[in-house]
């Protein structure tokens, strides 16, 4: 059977994942009445509830008598490692852009990396029958996009199509006709290579996601490169470099068809397959035939630019919401979840109660936090910290920096380039962008991003859109400014009352209502001014013998600035922590004691 690898790439939100779900159901993937979730590809829990793909996942249509495996990438710039292994299992791109919104800075990153692998695209432009469409303008900057990124000439010749997933429909042209898909179909069979098929060869397969099954242990995706594989022949495992890693036996082949999974007796060169049986094989590692010595090329993942410390939950509220609360249980956790996401990196402190996990930015490690809270899991999370390199050659420090480009109403573009620059930010572009939109983008240190989305989303009144991607290295650009405002920190441990509370109103924002559990050194609200403030917000009435009218009137308490994980991890400053259980998040101070706080403040000024 023929066979056509693609990889859909485009900006988060851009309308991949619903595209997948209408190729499916109009290839026959689905019978007509069978009830599907919406966006089907998005199978995990966390994907669902943030509609965003952060696994890649591949699944496979039949047209007209050929096997078109599609893989579903992720959009988001933190899950950038998973897209650059995909891309090396498939032979073409489909690229998919936001009729209004054009190409966005995730769309380029993704797409330089397919250019440079000599992956042809097709285009398509996606969500034509919204108002605000201005198709043929962003094909003409996909075109921009493609010679910026130094495309070849045949890369450059690319068929563009317009669609409306939602809609179920696409044309060569945004008019119509309007009744369904199969131009894509048609054009992926025209426009992408077959693989290149060598079935006389020994078996060999990169594999390019790892991924672990109760059952089957754990499953490596890949491309067969060459030859054939069947359940229960022996393989060997080499590394990058070349090593042998083990040496074992296929316990089961697993080919993709439609959403399905299934069991197969062979598989042969250039068609996508899950493999189980091995113990340690992992992504980059190359299975292939006893006999071959050399591995195959595995691309590079870029280095990760962020880290947060996780350390065993320490707090007098440990053990009391969580299942998973020691130091053996969080590392095994981490190791295992290194092992398949090669744009992690796990590192055990001297103490062993601590381990540095460095990733590409605050949503991946975000995404992995709320995993393991949800699995039962009690930790505590450092602030971020952006890692600096130091120049071999002149020994100067650099630091990442990242373009931002953002799409603001004009009337709050003022307010988000005075918050950009305050963060040594460089703006280089701006331009109107539709719809009474402005388009900004600037180059800014990581650093300075670090806990800015949700201060620009206040900022635009929820309008804005921000995308970030990685830039480059820049020698360090100093001192940033950090939170102007200091935190009310409870100076005593147990439930807190409406009193006390009512009475620290005044003194600023608070996190907490009342009847929360609250312990010495835990942070309850913003102080209004600079300098942290020790509050009791267990203080009671005192009762008296004496009663008049109106004097005990319920306290009405304002609501308290409940605030998500991402948004507490961002908020906290280099002495406080982030405590998150399974039922809670609170942010405390590193040191719960005063008198210890007070110490080591004067200990670091020195």
């Amino acid at each position: 059977m023929d066979i056509r690898n693609i990889a859909i790439i485009a900006h988060v939100d851009h309308g991949k994942t619903t595209l997948v779900d209408v190729l499916l159901r109009q290839s026959g993937s689905f019978r007509e009445n069978q009830q599907v979730a919406e966006r089907a590809m998005d199978s995990g829990e966390l994907e669902r509830e943030r509609g965003i793909t952060i696994l890649a996942k591949p699944t496979s249509v039949e047209w007209k008598g050929t096997r078109i495996n599609i893989v579903d990438t992720p959009g988001h710039a933190d899950f950038g490692g998973e897209v650059e292994r995909i891309l090396s299992m498939v032979d073409g791109v489909l690229l998919l852009v936001d009729a209004a919104e054009g190409a966005m800075p995730q769309t380029k990153f993704v797409t330089a990396k397919a250019l440079k692998l000599g992956l042809r695209p097709i285009v398509v432009v996606n969500k034509v029958d919204k108002p605000e469409q201005r198709a043929y303008e962003v094909q003409d900057e996909v075109f921009d996009l493609f010679s910026a990124l130094d495309a070849n000439d045949q890369q450059l010749d690319f068929p563009t199509l317009f669609a409306s997933a939602k809609n179920g429909w696409a044309a060569a042209e945004p008019e119509g006709p309007r009744d369904n898909m199969d131009v894509i179909f048609e054009t992926i069979l025209s426009h992408v290579p077959a693989p290149t098929i060598d079935e006389d060869s020994p078996f060999s397969m990169l594999a390019v996601t790892l991924e672990s099954d109760p059952f089957l242990g754990r499953i490596l995706t890949g491309r067969v490169a060459t030859g054939i594989a069947k359940p229960n022949t022996t393989v060997k495992v080499l590394n990058r470099e070349g090593k042998l890693v083990e040496q074992g036996r296929i316990s089961k082949l697993l080919a993709f068809r439609g959403l399905e999974r299934v069991p197969a007796d062979e598989v042969r060169s250039g068609d996508l397959v899950a493999i189980a049986g091995l113990t340690k094989a992992t992504v980059a590692d190359t299975l292939c035939d006893p006999q071959i010595e050399t591995p195959l090329h595995a691309q590079p993942v870029d280095p990760p630019t962020l880290a947060m410390t996780f350390s065993v939950n320490d707090s007098p509220l440990a053990g009391t919401e969580g299942t998973k609360v020691t130091s053996r249980m969080i590392r095994d956790r981490l190791f295992s979840e290194a092992e398949g996401n090669v744009a992690l990196r796990v590192t055990e402190a001297e103490n062993k109660d601590a381990f540095e996990v460095a990733g590409r930015g605050e949503l991946q490690l975000g995404v992995l936090i709320e995993q393991m809270r949800r699995e039962g899991f009690e930790l505590t999370i450092s602030r971020p910290r952006v890692l600096i390199h130091e120049d071999p050659e002149s020994g100067q420090k650099t630091e990442p920096l990242e373009e931002v480009t953002v799409d603001v109403d004009e009337e709050y573009s003022g307010i988000v380039v005075e918050a950009l620059s305050l963060r040594k930010g460089q703006m280089k572009e701006m331009r109107p962008s539709g719809g009474g939109k402005v388009r900004l983008i600037f180059h800014v240190p990581s650093r300075g991003m670090i806990g800015y989305y949700g201060e620009f989303l206040t900022e635009t009144r929820g309008t804005g859109i921000m995308a970030r991607v990685f830039h480059d290295y820049v020698p360090h650009v100093g001192l940033l400014p950090g939170r102007r405002n200091g935190v009310l920190v409870s100076n005593a441990a147990g439930a807190t009352v409406a009193y006390g509370l009512a009475g620290l109103e005044g003194r600023g924002p608070l996190f907490i209502g009342s009847g929360v559990k609250v312990y010495t050194g835990m942070i309850i609200g913003e102080h209004s001014r600079a300098g942290d403030l020790e509050v009791n917000p267990m203080k009671s009435k005192q009762l008296t013998n004496v009663r008049a009218s109106g004097t005990d009137e319920a306290v009405r308490l304002t609501p308290p600035r409940r605030m998500s994980l991402e948004q507490s991890i961002a908020y906290i400053e280099n002495d406080e922590l982030v405590e998150v259980t399974p039922k809670n998040i609170r942010l405390r101070k590193r040191y719960l004691d005063p008198h210890e706080r007070k110490r080591n403040a004067r200990a670091e000024k020195a």
